[in-house]
This record gives structure tokens, sequence and C-alpha cells, in this order.
């Protein structure tokens, strides 16, 4: 499948096709890890060709509510592990999304491997609570806190270079962004591991909640 046959399948009357590059703006929350390689062996839902390619280093949960991007606000839970392959480069393994045009953007764009999901977002007396659900089946919440002075927060600190694969095709893109944030905290509630991996067993070294954030997704690089 070459890049064109890849852009045209996303080319549907019922959901808007918004080429890359991307910029969003909104509120992102991320929970920085350091995952075992035995965990990676035994998780269902690392992907049968990443297994045995895990190199380590940080991995990510990020949680973001969009209000500004090509397809509107939308809002969305993500898992990286870590660093894969001789590239070291990272890989989203899970992602939900709540919108249609969101999902089907996300694959075409970037083969970004994203499901639809409901997904609430609701503050609550300076506590944030997250639920993100399908068929009112609950596959993830939280609650966030976060306070302290605002920092700087860029992905030149910690910058996440991804390798995608979606339909036989290998997708290459390095997104960027800043904002400030406050130190954020993070208490998993529930949590199904049929539908995401399962992180109760580790604890986030660092967490930090950016708002407002800025995010580019430039157009990705290919190869089948």
């Amino acid at each position: 499948m070459n890049e064109r046959e890849i852009l045209n399948l996303s080319k549907s009357k019922f959901v808007k096709f918004a080429p890359p590059p991307w910029n969003l703006k909104g509120q992102g929350i991320i929970f920085a890890y350091k995952i075992s390689h035995s965990w990676i062996k035994e998780c269902a839902l690392i992907p049968d060709y990443l297994r045995k390619e895990f190199r380590g280093g940080l991995g990510f949960l990020m949680l973001i509510n969009y209000q500004q991007s090509p397809v509107g606000p939308y809002r969305e839970l993500l898992f990286i592990p870590g660093k894969f392959g001789k590239s070291r480069k990272h890989s989203i393994i899970s992602i939900f999304v709540n919108t249609l045009a969101s999902t089907q953007n996300g694959r075409t764009n970037w083969g970004i491997p994203k499901s639809k999901a409901e997904i609430d977002w609701v503050e609550n007396n300076g506590k944030l609570l997250i639920t993100v659900k399908k068929l009112n089946h609950i596959i993830f919440s939280c609650e966030v806190n976060s306070g302290g002075i605002p920092l700087p927060a860029t992905t030149s600190f910690l910058p996440i270079d991804l390798h995608q694969r979606w339909n036989g095709v290998q997708f290459f893109v390095k997104p960027t962004g800043s904002g400030w944030g406050k130190l954020a905290t993070l208490s998993i509630k529930e949590l199904d591991p049929e539908y995401f991996p399962d992180l109760r067993p580790f604890r986030p070294f660092f967490g930090i909640n950016v708002n407002p954030i800025s995010i580019h997704f430039p157009e990705a690089k290919f190869h089948e």
C-alpha cells in the first residue's frame, strides 16, 4: 500500500479528512514510567512484532483533552511502554479517543492504532476525574491531582519519536509539544486489562499536568 492509497482510505463522506501537519491545543497530563522487560513479555496487549524488540527507556501514560484540532475537540488516553527495535523509537500500543474523526485520521496520517470510546473529563474540587468507557463498560478510570509552581514543559527534555505500523505500512513521526505545567499525582481507580495495559503494579516516578499545551504533529515518513 502506497502513501496515496493510505490517504484515500480516509476520504469518507462521513468523516472529515484532515491531512497533516496538525497543530493542537488543550490540556495534557503526562506520567512517566520505567517498565520492566518481564512485563512486556507478559502483557497480552503488546503486539507480537514488538514483544522481543523492547529496549527500555521511559514509558508514558498520557491523558489529553484537546480543545482545538483540525477535526475539532476530542479527548484521548494512550500508553507508550518505552523504546523498541534497533532504532530505539517509541511506539503507542494502546490509545482511545472519543471521536470517529480523530480515530480515522490518526490511523491514516500516522499509523496510530486509535479506538473509539467515551471519555468523561470532570474537574471537581481541584481534582480531575477521567473515565474511559465502551458501551458503559469502564476500561480505565483515574483521579489526577496537581499543584505547585508552574514549570515549563517541552519535548526538548522528553522527546518522543514514534515508529508505528498499520496495515503493513511503517510510519515515522516526531511530534513536538510545549506549555506550562504543574506536578501531578495519579490514582488509578479502575482498569480492565483486556482493553488497556495494566499499569497498576507500577508507580509513575513523575507526572505533570500541562495546561495549556500546544502539540505539533508533522507529516509522517513511510516505509512499506
